[in-house]
């Protein structure tokens, strides 16, 4: 559900698609391998690039610091080293007598800002859940005292993540320990809400009999869509398959056999909502996923569907699915989350009586909530050790003199990424990522970790809530199925320069863009850095040159004159500005290729012309 819009012709092919990087001299490839980090002190810097970030953000390099005692001569007996650890909200005792073991733990609850922004410049970490927010002021009041900043819980929505990373503050969470518990809800939810469960026990609190007014529906033999299959949407599936559901799925990134494996068929997302008799939402909220659940989207379901919803309140328009409740077109909803949280006491969805609601306990049982003790008591203990850890969601900082080398190819990494995952056609899982760096430099002689991390990030973030970095890239990447290589390519050029190029090629997926495939199936883009800004260089065979900035349109088109005239007329009548436009082809007069950079986002109808161009026979606009 990237950000894209496609049209194609379908039954169009190309030719000469051989792709011509810079001969070799040598090759090294490498798979994806666990990355090993030194349990030394650590500096901490944020990489996680956002597009409006910048790079002098990304240069900034915080130390974390760390106060050491030495006994010079007569001098008293240093106090114990043992650090201090706050926990602001209520843990399980599992995860309490872990951080007991290893430091002074202090209980200090509903504390005010202004409590707890006296008391942090005395502790080594914190540890909150949701109700606690760890603001700016937190980090400047801790003084550089707070190493690690830890989340019962997967959100991370009430931490300043950048003030963390500028203070030389860890942050992590505990992602893994409450995927049972959400499951478990779903299908309490799910079932309660065919049996009319609520509405029924409320009916005879109020003391009435109404058999006849809550007939409910069977489970067994109904097909449930499952939107979202990672860890929480397969585990939904796999129980409702125990029930006797027939169950299908719409996650535009999972791996086919991780899907046949559990004996659900992955299908586009329209499919997965027209043919549904319940839809059981499990992904994450992001800028793609925002109300994607609207009016449009209640028009195309089976008329009396059932929707449930324990994974982001912001994925469903609630208004829209108000008006569909009231229209019949959604027959019963159950809902765990909301938009707002928690929700007017006189919101028409909450009290709709075709709607059973919960205060967010998709996590709340006694098992999850010790599971998330533990999870984030050793992490915290980790942090405070010096270790890394996957669930980190800020990373730790390279050598100042690599990432002032790299950092314009930190930006061009990240954008290939994310233009790569666009141009993967809906229900194509991504399994196998191959990137090729060209340079002059020795092997041994060029770190690419980071740049890794960074097309991890541009393929993965658009399309989830993880927050990927130097620390959590190749697990997170794992976690999805998803092999991401590496192969080196030794050139004839520049040493000065750390990287010639970067080329990312996915494998084994369809293609939004025909245009973007080689000879081999595979998608492929490449780049440069050119005066200090990343470039797109090639799509597919096709040679480009077009700065990686705002947004892009890409046109598979018949090489006549005229094509450059025809596109940048609609979008100048259309109030679209064109920042920069290249062509490449691969036989005169034949089949080119257009890059045309904009700085905003065309609507649907300049979108609409553009394909109508006679010449034009495929087209894709890009949200970089």
């Amino acid at each position: 559900m990237a950000a894209s819009t496609s049209i194609s012709s379908a039954s169009k092919t190309l030719t000469n698609q051989s792709t011509s990087f810079p001969p070799r001299v040598k090759t090294s490839s490498f798979p994806t391998t666990h990355i090993s980090f030194s349990k030394s002190s650590i500096s901490l810097q944020k990489f996680t690039i956002s597009r409006d970030s910048t790079i002098s953000n990304v240069l900034k390099t915080v130390q974390g610091s760390e106060s050491v005692s030495k006994t010079r001569g007569s001098d008293p007996a240093p106090k114990s080293t043992k650090p201090t650890i706050l926990v602001s909200e209520k843990l399980g005792e599992g995860g309490l007598d872990l951080l007991r073991s290893f430091g002074n733990v202090e209980c200090l609850y509903n504390l005010s800002p202004e409590d707890l922004c006296a008391k942090i410049s005395e502790c080594d970490a914190l540890i909150v859940r949701s109700g606690t927010k760890v603001t700016r002021q937190v980090f400047e009041a801790a003084k550089g005292k707070l190493k690690v900043v830890g989340r019962a819980g997967v959100g991370i929505d009430n931490v300043d993540l950048q003030a963390a990373t500028e203070f030389g503050c860890l942050v992590v969470n505990a992602p893994t320990a409450n995927t049972i518990a959400a499951a478990e809800h779903g299908i309490a939810l799910l079932a309660g809400m065919a049996r009319n469960v609520a509405q029924a026990d409320a009916s005879m609190k109020a003391g009435k009999w109404q058999r006849n007014k809550y007939v409910g529906v069977s489970l067994v033999g109904k097909t449930l869509a499952v939107m979202g299959f990672g860890k929480v949407g397969s585990e939904v599936a796999r129980r409702a398959k125990g029930l006797g559901m027939h169950v299908i799925a719409h996650d535009p990134y999972a791996p086919a056999d991780r899907a046949r494996a559990a004996g659900v068929e992955l299908v586009s997302f329209d499919q997965a909502i027209s043919t549904a008799d319940f839809v059981s939402l499990h992904m994450p909220l992001t800028p793609t996923t925002n109300k994607v659940f609207n009016d449009q989207t209640f028009s195309k379901m089976k008329k009396g569907v059932r929707i449930i919803n324990v994974a982001r309140g912001g994925v469903i328009d609630e208004d829209a699915l108000v008006r569909a409740l009231d229209n019949g077109t959604v027959a019963q909803a159950a809902l765990d989350v909301f938009t707002k949280e928690p929700p007017s006491a006189d919101s028409k969805l909450v009290q709709h009586e075709n709607v059973t609601v919960t205060p967010h306990l998709g996590a709340s049982t006694v098992e999850a909530q010790e599971g998330v003790a533990v999870e984030i008591a050793e992490a915290v203990v980790g942090a405070l050790r010096g270790e890394l850890s996957a669930t980190a969601v800020n990373a730790p900082m390279v050598p100042p003199e690599v990432l002032s080398e790299l950092a314009p190819y930190v930006t061009l990494a990240e954008k290939l990424g994310r233009l790569a995952v666009q141009l993967v056609a809906g229900g194509s899982g991504i399994q196998s990522v191959k990137v090729v760096y060209s340079s002059a430099r020795d092997p041994d002689n060029l770190d690419t970790r980071l740049l890794r991390a960074m097309i991890t990030k541009g393929i993965i973030e658009p399309i989830s809530d993880a927050h990927i970095n130097l620390v959590n890239a190749d697990f997170t990447a794992k976690q999805k199925g998803i092999r991401i290589s590496e192969e080196r390519v030794v050139v004839d050029s520049s040493p000065e320069n750390p990287v010639e190029s970067i080329q990312v090629q996915i494998s084994n997926v369809g293609s939004k863009f025909a245009s973007a495939l080689l000879d081999n199936g595979n998608i492929s883009i490449a780049g440069k850095v050119k005066s200090g800004k990343p470039h797109l260089t090639r799509v597919g065979p096709f040679s480009v040159d077009v700065s990686l900035e705002g947004n892009l349109i890409l046109c598979r088109q018949v090489d006549q004159p005229g094509m450059i005239g025809q596109v940048g007329n609609i979008l100048g009548e259309h109030n679209v500005n064109v920042s920069f436009m290249s062509v490449g082809r691969t036989v005169k007069r034949t089949k080119a290729i257009m890059a045309i950079g904009v700085d905003e986002e065309p609507d649907k109808d300049t979108l609409k012309k553009i394909g109508e161009v006679p010449a034009i026979e495929e087209f894709v606009f890009l949200d970089l």
